[in-house]
């Protein structure tokens, strides 16, 4: 296995009007999982297959381990890839798709029939290895591209949107088993996804993307508590913003007057923000925290949670979620009825943009 690092990586399509990666770098250390995590278009897929080697970087460097394989062409960088659509040949059988890599590498044929039978026992499908990918379901054919990519015995295993074909529960059952798998061998992995949820629950970091440039990189508690700007804190979660100003050191105005106390100190604040799990209802004022009074507005059951809306007397909206056997312990959960939206001061962030 082996570190990955990315220095100054752009890319820039002939004609088009910005840079599809700009000024990309990171150290991967080896035996990690990151995830690439970003709305689509915002340059983790480039990126991904820029470290494959399936596209030319306009400029910048990688290396793997201590190499500099930028200029190398695929089959040269001992990466193991595994496709969004599964990429399995039809004539082919199981076992045939999983050689077929192996010999893209010159494995002898001898050593391919023991690396074949070991990488479909890994992904539990050496019982199918006699089968066609139309004779699978798509969680199956995606465990043969899987199984294909580990083959090869790489040093760097990359999966572009991987889950994204399967139904929900299928996708939780294979990221679970992709994760499993990546710390067994200890593989150093790159994960790409625009899925928040798989990002969160696979990665041991994650660099949040847009417009081609990383926002930040971190664990999910970083990034989820501390992110670094607007975007961060709207794509990962979810999050209530009000626009305004901070008047002193420590008290937020919004645009319509409601006044928010808050434990930072952000020069030119112009947004706060906070998330929705972090707000508490009650029907009466609580002391030591923010407490806006309002009325609920709307009442949506999600499961294990229910969303409280409530309408401020500020005619300001703030959404609340709470688990489903909590919503009504503090207050009549009713809608019209009057509460405070309540919440601790730390949990109000502060944001220059």
């Amino acid at each position: 296995m082996a570190q990955v690092v990315i220095e100054n990586l752009n890319k820039r399509f002939p004609g088009a009007p910005a840079a599809a990666v700009n000024d990309f770098s990171l150290r991967i250390a080896d035996g990690e999982l990151v995830a690439f995590l970003g709305p689509s278009g915002c340059g983790k897929t480039t990126t991904l297959r820029m470290i494959a080697g399936f596209v030319e970087p306009t400029s910048g460097r990688i290396l793997i381990g201590v190499s500099d394989v930028t200029g190398l062409p695929v089959h040269k960088r001992n990466t193991g890839m595994v496709f969004q659509r599964y990429a399995l040949f039809p004539h082919m059988t199981v076992k045939e798709n999983v050689s077929f890599g192996l010999e893209m590498h010159k494995v002898p044929a001898g050593e391919r029939v023991g690396r074949i039978r070991k990488a479909l026992d890994m992904v539990r499908m050496a019982q199918y290895a006699d089968r066609y990918p139309r004779q699978l379901s798509g969680g199956q054919q995606q465990r043969v591209s899987i199984a294909r990519a580990l083959a090869i015995e790489p040093k760097v295993f990359l999966l572009d949107e991987p889950l994204s074909a399967l139904d929900a529960k299928l996708r939780v059952e294979v990221r679970d088993e992709i994760r499993e798998l990546q710390q067994r061998l200890g593989l150093t992995t790159i994960f790409v996804t625009h899925d928040q949820e798989e990002a969160l629950a696979i990665a041991d970091r994650m660099a949040i993307m847009h417009d081609g440039k990383v926002q930040q990189v971190g664990s999910a508690q970083t990034l989820y508590e501390q992110p670094a700007n607007l975007f961060v804190a709207d794509f990962l979660g979810h999050m209530n913003f009000f626009p305004g100003k901070l008047d002193g050191d420590r008290t937020f105005f919004t645009e319509k007057g409601t006044s928010i106390s808050t434990s930072q100190t952000v020069k030119n604040a112009v947004r706060l923000g906070v998330r929705p799990e972090r707000i508490f209802l009650s029907g009466e004022q609580t002391p030591h925290v923010n407490a806006i009074p309002g009325k609920i507005e709307s009442v949506i059951y999600l499961g294990a949670q229910v969303e409280i809306r409530v309408r401020t007397d500020q005619h300001e909206l703030i959404s609340c979620q709470v688990p489903n056997n909590k919503a009504l312990a503090d207050c009549d959960a009713a809608i019209g009825a009057k509460v405070h939206a309540c919440f601790n001061y730390a949990d109000a962030v502060l944001f220059t943009e």
